[in-house]
């Protein structure tokens, strides 16, 4: 039986003039890994941030275990989602350790942190053997995987990941989504994924959703997606503008 665990409702979000997002439902089940795709500006990043409490949402609901909830961040942290956002933000100025602890601030009992850690770095052993390094002295491709890594701290049972593979070389893709193919395998945690590298993400995603200038307009399984022409009509359409 479906679980579903974070739902967006008819959700809009506005900022000044711009509807970044118009009545737009999103839903994301137990152990799944869905997409969020579609051309630039159509509102992709903006659904992770309204699920997270980022994004200042004028209408609809959001509903967690089927209950209403406002999204605000520690409050989303709590309830078992985390967010790692685009850009690889990690604390440059401190150490792989020191960036996995901060990822554990909001663990009510923090004796059970070190274990966490432990338990997360047997999924990456690149990080493992560089605890001590400044993250400034990591790679691109080992800051996004030290990103994701703190994101799992809390042991979330949702990751949402707005574009982790942005401006890396094809190598380290392809380690990123076996990455996340590996985090949705043992932990069981279910990922919603903002990605622009199509051809990788379909090959790992359970279901997607096509925007298109804040608005939704497909939604269905990767197989679906593709016998319907959908991908190629909203980004080739796009790149015809």
């Amino acid at each position: 039986m479906r679980e579903i665990l974070l739902k967006l409702k008819d959700i809009k979000v506005h900022y000044g003039g711009v509807h970044a997002l118009d009545g737009v439902s999103v839903e994301i089940d137990d152990g799944e890994i869905v997409a969020l795709m579609g051309p630039n500006g159509a509102g992709k990043s903006t659904v992770l941030k309204a699920l997270f409490g980022i994004a200042p949402i004028t209408h609809g609901k959001v509903l967690w275990h089927g209950e209403s909830v406002t999204p605000k961040p520690h409050q989303m942290v709590e309830r078992g989602i985390s967010f790692v956002p685009q850009g690889r933000q990690v604390f440059a100025s401190l150490s792989v350790l020191e960036n996995l602890q901060m990822g554990g601030f909001s663990l009510a009992d923090q004796k059970l942190l070190p274990e966490r850690i432990k338990d997360v770095l047997e999924s990456f052993p690149d990080l493992k053997v560089k605890l001590k390094h400044k993250a400034r002295t990591l790679s691109g491709g080992q800051q996004q995987m030290l990103a994701i890594a703190r994101g799992l701290i809390t042991d979330p049972k949702v990751l949402l990941l707005d574009e982790p593979t942005l401006g890396l070389a094809p190598k380290i893709v392809k380690e990123v989504f076996a990455k996340i193919t590996d985090i949705n395998t043992k932990y069981k945690t279910a990922i919603l994924i903002v990605e622009h590298n199509l051809v990788s993400l379909l090959e790992v995603v359970h279901r997607g959703y096509v925007l298109d200038c804040g608005r939704l307009v497909e939604h269905g399984s990767v197989t679906e997606l593709k016998s319907s022409g959908i991908l190629d009509k909203i980004f080739v359409g796009a790149h015809r503008k």
